[in-house]
């Protein structure tokens, strides 16, 4: 093997290979803090939840903040966070909701102790940008998951999935089909996450490598000419073209303008892919739902999208 033969072998290693920290045992502690919105309500139920798991939760000073919108100002939410993410004592962290305020904290964040000794971040929403900075700078797996604001709303199997998602049980998923799917199948690292979030991270320093991975895809609240102009930007980013497959996850509470802008979001997702040749899957219960089905960022799965049914294992 020649030379460049091997630069581009262990760069093709260096996209594809993420690391898993430790999963959790009983009596594991864990974590919980505010990093973007404040709280609206106490999360009593979340922390049983966990507890309930066998943990032992340690709240961060944001679960009880409030600033503006936030959970506390700049400042305090990234000392909070940075308080959790070099405490070894602490095996994961759990955001406890998203709504907006982690992109204006991320860059002030510290990494160096959470990249020697990793442990599980979970979340969504507005926690891709957390997500997606850890995955692109130091290719450790996150979680995608419930977080303990939405606990009471969750349905059972959506929490069973986080605590096996965090406990390293075996995690894979099947439901029907849809008309919309593309089918095929794919074996790649998972990534994504928020598509507005994931859009503004474009030609940042937490911008992902997309090439080779399986993206996933959610969103809440948008408008249709919204959803179609982040796909045109990630398209236009060459970001969906060296794909090996495409998730799509709830896109709850859409809107449209008094001038319609006549597709659905299915239609609208569809005409950005079409000709690309790898597997597409509607309607995965992951997202703005009661029904957020864990999904582990960086991890290599298997997506099969057949005429019957989806299924989503990982490896």
């Amino acid at each position: 093997m020649c030379k460049d033969q091997i630069c581009i072998f262990v760069d093709r290693i260096m996209q594809t290979e993420s690391i898993a920290p430790a999963y959790l045992k009983k009596g594991d502690k864990i974590a919980i803090t505010c990093p973007a919105k404040k709280l609206p309500h106490d999360i009593s139920s979340a922390i049983a939840l966990l507890e309930g798991w066998g943990l032992e939760v340690v709240l961060g000073e944001t679960v009880y903040a409030s600033y503006r919108q936030f959970a506390g100002d700049d400042e305090f939410r990234r000392k909070d966070l940075q308080r959790f993410l070099d405490d070894q004592s602490v095996k994961a962290i759990i955001a406890a909701r998203g709504g907006y305020g982690t992109i204006r904290i991320i860059d002030q964040l510290d990494f160096k102790k959470f990249q020697k000794s990793p442990k599980w971040l979970a979340g969504f929403s507005d926690i891709t940008v957390l997500h997606s900075h850890i995955h692109a700078g130091m290719g450790i797996q996150t979680i995608h998951g419930q977080m303990p604001l939405n606990v009471p709303d969750a349905t059972k199997p959506s929490l069973n999935s986080l605590r096996k998602a965090l406990f390293g049980e075996p995690l894979k998923y099947a439901f029907p089909a849809v008309r919309s799917n593309i089918h095929g199948i794919a074996k790649a690292p998972v990534i994504g996450g928020n598509l507005t979030l994931l859009a503004m991270l474009n030609g940042s320093d937490s911008d992902m490598d997309y090439n080779g991975k399986i993206l996933f895809i959610e969103d809440v609240g948008e408008y249709l000419y919204s959803i179609d102009r982040m796909m045109w930007c990630l398209k236009r980013a060459n970001k969906l073209a060296k794909l090996k497959g495409l998730i799509v996850g709830g896109f709850t509470d859409l809107k449209d303008n008094d001038i319609p802008f006549g597709e659905s979001v299915e239609e609208i997702i569809i005409n950005h892919v079409k000709e690309y040749n790898y597997p597409v899957c509607f309607s995965f219960p992951a997202g703005h739902v009661s029904d957020n089905h864990a999904i582990i960022l960086g991890k290599t799965v298997t997506l099969v999208v057949n005429d019957r049914d989806v299924k989503v294992e990982f490896m």
